[in-house]
């Protein structure tokens, strides 16, 4: 089918593109800079010039598709006010998308995050959290599912607080941005916080089945490991760095300290069974041993 995806040139998106073309997709992308357009382009994708505020263009672009991928974030944590604007922003784009799409019967597949759960791995029959620093985007993804009674074929895929791919992405790869910034690799608490997570490459897998397999309303576990301890990743991340790895205060990781210190497993039990994704590319903790000195 014919795809437009948002979000389409990053860590992330890069593989999803891959992986559609690889699955006999042609994919169309959202290119704001010139940048992005040329990263698009040599990747064999279509370009739309333009970005998620561009509303018009997004909904115009959505209604010539087939199928809709959005993954694009503005990952602005600066503070609460840039986190709320870069979550206003999307709402709005998911809106516009769902609004091309409604009555057509057509896939929206959208990126989320899998929620949390006091005491045990969440699955994807739990529902996502709508309070707290990113209960936004909970509250969007859960009014997009909804146009299933509209017509559309909205579906989830929950992606874990690490996509890594060679060491790079994720909450791991701001613990590593953070570490050479600051000269130490830090944990928050006892550290004995689990992160799931999952490599790039095999994200990109379930993003593809979803577009093609999964049914309107449905929300799908990216899940490769259930939870890697943080003060586990901190110290790989100190090793390679050449870093002392400690414990550091919450408020020395900003807007997100609250989440890095939530216990977070997830599972990908049904997500495995129900669509058959297998993911096969290495771990977290593995991969984080390619992270450059």
């Amino acid at each position: 089918m014919d795809v437009f995806i948002t979000g389409g040139t990053g860590l992330i998106g890069a593989a999803v593109v891959a992986e559609l073309q690889r699955g006999g997709h042609a994919v169309t992308a959202l290119a704001r800079s010139d940048r992005s357009a040329a990263v698009a382009e040599e990747a064999g994708a279509g370009v739309v010039r333009g970005g998620l505020a561009d509303l018009d263009v997004i909904r115009e672009a959505a209604d010539r598709a087939e199928g809709v991928v959005h993954l694009a974030f503005a990952n602005d944590f600066a503070g609460p006010e840039a986190l709320e604007r870069a979550i206003g922003e999307e709402t709005a784009a998911l809106e516009a998308m769902g609004e091309a799409l409604t009555g057509s019967g057509r896939p929206l597949v959208m990126v989320s995050g899998t929620p949390w759960i006091p005491g045990w791995a969440s699955t994807e029959a739990d529902p996502l959290p709508v309070d707290g620093p990113v209960g936004g985007r909970g509250r969007t993804v859960t009014r997009i599912l909804g146009l299933a009674e509209r017509g559309v074929r909205a579906s989830a895929v929950r992606m874990p607080r690490t996509v890594h791919d060679r060491g790079e992405g994720g909450f791991a790869g701001l613990l590593t941005a953070a570490a050479r910034r600051s000269g130490v690799s830090g944990w928050v608490g006892d550290g004995t916080q689990r992160w799931p997570a999952v490599h790039a490459q095999d994200a990109a897998v379930l993003f593809r089945l979803a577009l093609e397999q999964a049914p309107a309303g449905s929300a799908w576990h990216a899940v490769q490991d259930e939870g890697d301890p943080m003060r586990e990743i901190a110290e790989v991340i100190g090793r390679r760095l050449g870093l002392p790895a400690r414990e550091v205060p919450q408020e020395d990781f900003g807007v997100i300290g609250q989440i890095f210190a939530m216990d977070q497993p997830a599972s990908s039990a049904v997500t495995r069974e129900r669509l058959g994704w297998t993911p096969v590319h290495p771990r977290l903790l593995e991969d984080l041993e390619l992270v450059r000195p």
